[in-house]
C-alpha cells in the first residue's frame, strides 16, 4: 500500500504523518491488518530493535478517590467491587515493587488514587521511592498521583523519580464527557509541570470509550505536541460498577490499528500496551509487540493481568527480548535531550524535539482501566466507532485483583 510506504518512510525520518494518513491507519480493512501491522513494526525495530521493555505497577493506594472519571473503577461512586486500601508503608511498597524486579521489570510505576497529592503524600511518595532504589540498583522509578501543584514535580525528581506519568486519556473535545470534576488542560498542565522539572513525560490514552477515530488521532496528536517519552495505550475494561460497564467497543484488529497509529505517529517513543491488552487482544497479543516496545508486567491497578511467567514465555515465542537494566530505552537522540533537560532542571529547549521531526492518579493512572498550537492537518469527516457485536463482551475476562499489594497473597510477577 502507497499509505504504509510513505508512513514508514516518514517513521523512519522522525517525520510527523498527516491527519488523514492516521486516520486511514484507523480505517483500514482486516484484510490489510497484517500489511499495518509489519509496516509498524519497520519503524518499531528501526527505534526499539526486538527490545520489550517491562513495567510493574504498585497501587500504593486504592480507591476510594473524589474524582468522577467514568472509565475507572476507583472512582467516586463507583460500585465495583475493588480492593479498597489506605498508603502502602514505604518498605510494604519496596517489597511489592522487589517482586516486579525480579520478574525483569526495569521500571516500578508507583500509583495513588486521587484529585492530587498534599505535599506530606509527596514526602511520604519520595521515602518510598529512596527505598526501592534502595533495595534495587539501576531500577526506574515513574509517579502517578494525580494533579501536581508547583513545586512537586521537582520534589519527587529530587526524591529519586525518573518519570511522572498522567494520561490525557482522550480528545480535548470529549474530555468533559468522561470526567466533570477537572479538566483536559488540568492534565495537560500537570504533564507540563512534570516535564518542566527535568522528569520524563509519560502520558497516554484509553480507547474503546466509545470515541470517534478523531478523537483517537487528536489525543495522540497531542501527546507528540506534549513531547512525552512513553505513550501507555490503555484499552477500556468496562468495569461492573462503572458508568461504562456497558462500553465493549473493541476488536484485536482495531486494537492493533490503534497501536499502529500511535506508532506512526510517535515513531521514536516508548509505545506501551497497557492496561486491557489480555482483555481485548487476547490470543492476539503477540502481534502487538511487532509494534509496542513496552508492556506491563502482570497485574494492574485493581483488575488482574495474564501472569508474568506468560508475559516472558510470550516475549520470547515471539522472537523479542526483554530489555535489561544495562540498556537505554530511548533512542540517544531522546536520551540526551532528556539528560541534557535533567541536567538544566527543566525541559530546555529540548522539548521542542518532540516524539518526531518536530523536534493520573485516581484521576489518571498509567493503566487505570480503562484511563500549545496543534499539529497542522485538516480534519476529515467525523466518523462514528465502530459497532460493538454481542461475541465482544467479554465479562469473564475481567477480574479484580486480589493478591499484591494491599494484601497478604504474593504478587503475580
Amino acid at each position: 500500500m502507497d499509505l504504509l510506504n510513505t508512513l514508514v518512510e516518514k517513521g523512519l525520518r522522525r517525520e510527523l504523518p498527516t491527519r488523514e494518513e492516521a486516520l486511514a491507519v484507523l480505517a483500514t480493512s482486516d484484510d490489510e491488518l497484517l500489511e499495518v501491522v509489519a509496516a509498524a513494526g519497520k519503524v518499531r525495530r528501526q527505534w526499539f530493535g526486538r527490545r520489550v521493555k517491562l513495567n510493574y505497577l504498585v497501587n500504593l493506594k486504592s480507591g476510594l478517590c473524589p474524582e468522577d472519571c467514568s472509565y475507572c473503577s476507583q472512582r467516586l461512586g463507583s460500585k465495583a467491587e475493588i480492593l479498597k486500601y489506605t498508603w502502602l508503608k514505604p518498605d510494604e511498597a519496596s517489597q511489592a515493587a522487589a517482586a516486579g524486579v525480579a520478574g525483569g521489570a526495569k521500571r516500578v510505576c508507583l500509583v495513588a488514587s486521587g484529585r492530587g497529592p498534599t505535599d506530606r503524600d509527596v514526602e511520604r511518595v519520595g521515602k518510598t521511592i529512596e527505598a526501592i532504589k534502595e533495595q534495587n540498583e539501576g531500577v526506574e522509578v515513574c509517579a502517578c498521583l494525580g494533579l501536581l501543584s508547583d513545586g512537586q514535580a521537582e520534589r519527587l525528581r529530587e526524591a529519586g523519580a525518573d518519570a511522572y506519568n498522567h494520561n490525557l486519556n482522550t480528545s480535548e473535545a470529549t474530555y468533559g464527557d468522561i470526567t466533570k470534576t477537572h479538566t483536559y488542560a488540568d492534565r495537560v498542565d500537570t504533564v507540563q509541570k512534570a516535564h518542566a522539572a527535568g522528569l520524563s513525560a509519560c502520558s497516554g490514552l484509553i480507547a474503546g470509550m466509545g470515541e470517534s477515530d478523531e478523537d483517537l488521532v487528536d489525543v495522540v496528536y497531542a501527546l507528540r505536541e506534549l513531547d512525552s517519552d512513553s505513550v501507555p495505550v490503555n484499552f477500556l475494561i468496562p468495569f461492573e460498577g462503572t458508568p461504562l460497564a456497558k462500553e465493549w467497543n473493541l476488536t484485536p484488529q482495531r486494537c492493533l490499528r490503534i497501536l499502529a497509529m500511535v506508532r506512526f505517529v510517535c515513531p521514536d517513543v516508548e509505545v506501551r500496551i497497557a492496561g486491557g491488552r489480555e482483555v481485548h487482544l487476547r490470543s492476539m497479543q503477540p502481534l502487538a509487540l511487532h509494534i509496542a516496545n513496552s508492556i506491563f508486567l502482570g497485574d494492574y491497578l485493581t483488575s488482574e493481568g495474564q501472569a508474568g511467567q506468560a508475559d516472558l514465555d510470550m516475549i520470547a515465542d515471539a522472537g523479542f527480548e526483554v530489555e535489561g537494566a544495562g540498556t537505554t530505552t530511548l533512542p540517544k537522540h531522546r536520551a540526551d535531550a532528556l539528560a541534557a533537560a535533567g541536567a538544566a532542571g527543566g525541559c530546555g529547549s529540548e522539548a521542542s524535539a518532540g516524539c518526531g521531526s518536530e523536534a493520573s492518579a485516581g484521576c489518571g493512572s498509567p493503566t487505570e482501566e480503562a484511563g500549545g498550537c496543534g499539529p497542522c492537518g485538516g480534519h476529515a469527516a467525523p466518523s462514528a466507532a465502530p459497532a460493538r457485536t454481542s461475541d465482544e463482551a467479554r465479562t469473564d475476562l475481567v477480574a479484580v485483583r486480589r493478591r499484591g499489594a494491599g494484601t497478604d497473597l504474593a504478587p503475580n510477577a
